[in-house]
């Protein structure tokens, strides 16, 4: 048995140490990280719950609720905090790994933070792969929260089996310009913070707007909440498992293409290195037949 072989099986039996020795393999490109995906079982049961919404929405304060929701009922959770890189080391930020502090310690709950490095879509290049090292511990549930950046984080519907968009009493008018966006992504809406003044109105034109645009057989469920209360987390977690139920989370198949295509694109543009083509493309200016499309057709 190789160290590869000997960490999966550490990771399948739960350890939380080797967990967090896969992830950092896989995020990092260490020697063996494709041997290590290469080997890992495919767990199908374990529903991957994306979190998403403006920043300032309340996102971490909810999975604090819902860690704190399911580890009562004796579950194993997952998170995946998804945050800015730091400009000085490229690294993350970890301010949503301060904001879940109260549940370090508990041997239920495993928090890991990404940093985005210079991915656009509100995850991190290695959350997929990431996502299913997570998978393969042995959690009941995997919670990917994402950076909040605003309608370029649709690419979450292409990870999440259920996806929940946060949002604020505030958000009002805004609503309608997110619609042709992030707004037709959830699954489940939760207003946030919904003991602020204007809550009412904003449920009422949400709830016309989601069964004005429900596209299939699954309609949108709209939950109410107070996340720094625990309000709403009961009903929330109630949503996301009738979700699960659902005819829309039987086909597998599309959400693993979406998947499949996100990672495919990734291993192709791995080799691709701007600073590599700058200095190339550098020397290639001074060809007076200098063609950019054809450069593109030889080189790669």
């Amino acid at each position: 048995m190789n160290q590869t072989d000997t960490l999966l099986l550490d990771l399948q039996n739960g350890d939380m140490r080797a967990l967090a020795r896969c992830i950092t393999i896989v995020e990092n490109d260490i020697a063996g990280y494709e041997d290590l995906l290469l080997k890992l079982k495919h767990r199908k049961t374990v529903p991957v719950i994306g979190i998403t919404g403006p920043p300032g929405a309340g996102k971490s304060t909810l999975i604090n609720g819902l860690i704190e929701h399911l580890t009562n009922q004796n579950f194993r959770v997952g998170v995946i905090a998804i945050d800015p890189t730091s400009p000085f080391n490229h690294g993350s930020l970890l301010g949503d790994r301060v904001r879940m502090s109260a549940h370090f310690l508990n041997p239920k709950v495993f928090i890991r933070s990404l940093a985005t490095r210079g991915s656009l879509g509100g995850l991190s290049a290695k959350t997929i792969e990431i996502t299913d090292v997570m998978k393969a511990s042995g959690v009941d549930f995997v919670l990917v929260e994402t950076v909040g950046v605003g309608q370029s984080e649709i690419e979450i519907v292409g990870l999440a089996d259920t996806t929940v968009l946060v949002l604020v009493p505030e958000a009002g008018d805004e609503v309608q310009s997110l619609k042709s966006g992030i707004m037709e992504i959830a699954d489940i809406y939760v207003v946030n913070k919904a003991d602020r003044p204007g809550a009412s109105i904003f449920l009422k034109n949400l709830q016309l707007l989601v069964h004005e645009h429900a596209a299939n057989s699954w309609i949108p469920r709209i939950v109410k909440a107070v996340a720094t209360q625990n309000e709403g987390i009961e009903q929330l977690v109630a949503s996301i498992q009738e979700h699960q139920l659902s005819k829309k989370n039987i086909n597998k198949a599309l959400l693993l293409a979406e998947r499949a295509f996100q990672l495919i694109q990734n291993y192709r543009m791995k080799d691709v290195n701007k600073a590599t083509l700058a200095g190339i493309l550098e020397q290639e200016l001074n060809n007076p037949d200098f063609n950019l499309y054809r450069f593109i057709k030889n080189y790669y």
